[in-house]
């Protein structure tokens, strides 16, 4: 019987070690190192090095988008939600910067891989975005003109270009301090005439 503790030290040594050795380099032999356990141990809980990067992306994506969910519940309205959201999500990164690595480089490696496997777990977090928007439009804090789909990838898009980049620029100052700046931007051209 697969205990789930290994499981979880399976997934944990997978990021670590793909965000350090990128994806293609790494092996379920690294990853078995990585763990403290042996390389055929890993094939009872997975088929395939996809599969734990799957396993691993589906985890942790629920998780964000649970974390971020109950965050933004206890703030009063849309804005206040808005701002929370887009905070938590460069905090959340910036709190678990070799999940980022993965997220923000690894993932996009592969093409298919937002269009198949993670699909359900990205379109969770695109809904959680478009309550909130909708929520803003109902209570005429935002523009009800823009369509909503559209909004949230713009919102998603800048989010996650600025993830990328900080990634990419090897972490070099803190994600976190530059959510106000894309919240105001972006509250700026989604507010509602008075």
């Amino acid at each position: 019987m697969p205990e789930p503790d290994k499981h979880q030290q399976i997934i944990e040594a997978a990021v670590r070690i793909f965000a350090r050795n990128g994806y293609y380099n790494s092996r379920v032999s690294d990853i078995a190192k990585e763990a403290g356990i042996a390389s055929g141990t890993i094939y009872l809980y997975f088929k395939t090095k996809d599969e734990i990067l799957v396993t691993l992306f589906r985890e942790k994506m629920a998780e964000f988008v649970a974390t971020v969910r109950k965050a933004i519940a206890a703030e009063p309205d849309a804005v206040a939600k808005l701002r929370r959201l887009i905070a938590l999500h460069f905090k959340l990164l910036e709190d678990h910067s070799e999940m980022a690595e993965v997220v923000q480089v690894e993932l996009r490696q592969g093409q298919k891989f937002f269009r198949g496997a993670s699909a359900n777990e990205v379109s969770g977090y695109f809904d959680l975005i478009s309550s909130v928007l909708e929520e803003g439009m109902a209570a005429g804090m935002f523009r009800s003109d823009l369509p909503v789909k559209t909004v949230r990838k713009v919102l998603f898009g800048a989010m996650d270009q600025m993830a990328t980049s900080w990634v990419l620029g090897k972490r070099g100052y803190k994600l976190s301090e530059t959510a106000e700046a894309v919240a105001d931007i972006f509250l700026k051209g989604l507010a509602a005439k008075p």
